[in-house]
């Protein structure tokens, strides 16, 4: 870098990368979590009745819903910025799309208006 960017851009890429960096360690302490918790499950459960057998299956089970919950909360795309349904990459327009506007967002006060700023990419992995 030679220093004379465009200092918004710049604050907008490091804002990108560092949600990104949340949203990794959210979706890695989920995994951990889910395997501990359940694995405890099974383990006191197992010990109980002397299966040792219910302290791995109880990982795996504690897995599969971390998972499945991983992927009903980041899944979507726009799942940060308040979209329920829709948004880049999901062949719905955005939430809040008038009809027959082609999926363009009526600008809000202070904002874009659903456009993106020229110098920001787009990050919706389709392409």
């Amino acid at each position: 870098m030679n220093g004379k960017g465009n200092g918004a851009v710049d604050r907008a890429a490091a804002e990108g990368r560092a949600q990104g960096l949340d949203t990794g360690w959210a979706v890695f302490s989920y995994l951990i979590g889910g395997m501990i918790a359940y694995g405890a499950i099974g383990w006191m459960i197992g010990r109980a009745v002397h299966v040792a057998l219910l302290f791995p299956l109880g990982m795996l089970v504690g897995m599969a819903i971390s998972i499945a919950y991983i992927i009903h909360r980041f899944g979507r795309q726009g799942h940060g910025q308040g979209q329920g349904r829709g948004g880049l990459g999901t062949g719905f327009p955005p939430k809040g799309a008038a009809k027959g506007s082609g999926g363009r967002v009526p600008p809000r006060p202070g904002g874009t208006g659903g456009v993106v700023p020229p110098g920001i990419k787009e990050m919706s992995g389709d392409r």
